[in-house]
């Protein structure tokens, strides 16, 4: 596996970023590499994706959490949570694409912090009557 683009936010500590997008993430854009030029030919101002990251600031280490950091509800395993802190720290967004640019993809409610990579991009798809 390896990152084909980064994301470029103006969330720079974890601390700053909400933990889910729709939770007041700004907009942000992902920088794809050259590589990847022609998977991104049909990608589309309105377009909803979900982008796959690797929290590589994750500890991978951690296998139980309180749900959402609260110390008031009991420890869990993370397979039962969204904490980006797992053993294998794969991040899942879904995003409204705003502009594209070349190599450069505006999103929206991406929650992910600056320089973090990304390592695969899936539409989001309707009803399986609609494929």
């Amino acid at each position: 596996m390896r990152a084909i683009g980064r994301v470029e936010s103006e969330l720079r500590e974890r601390a700053d970023a909400p933990r889910q997008g729709d939770e007041g993430a700004p907009d942000a854009w992902v920088v794809f590499d050259g590589s990847v030029r022609d998977a991104l030919a049909d990608v589309a101002a309105g377009d909803e994706l979900i982008l796959i990251s690797w929290f590589d600031r994750a500890d991978r280490s951690v296998q139980k959490v309180h749900p959402r950091g609260d110390e008031s509800r009991p420890p869990t395993g993370v397979f039962s949570t969204r904490s980006p802190d797992r053993p294998n720290p794969l991040g899942l967004h879904r995003v409204t694409v705003l502009a594209v640019d070349g190599l450069r993809v505006q999103v929206a409610n991406l929650e992910a912090l600056d320089g973090t990579p990304i390592v695969d991009v899936k539409p989001v798809l309707g009803d399986v009557a609609d494929r």
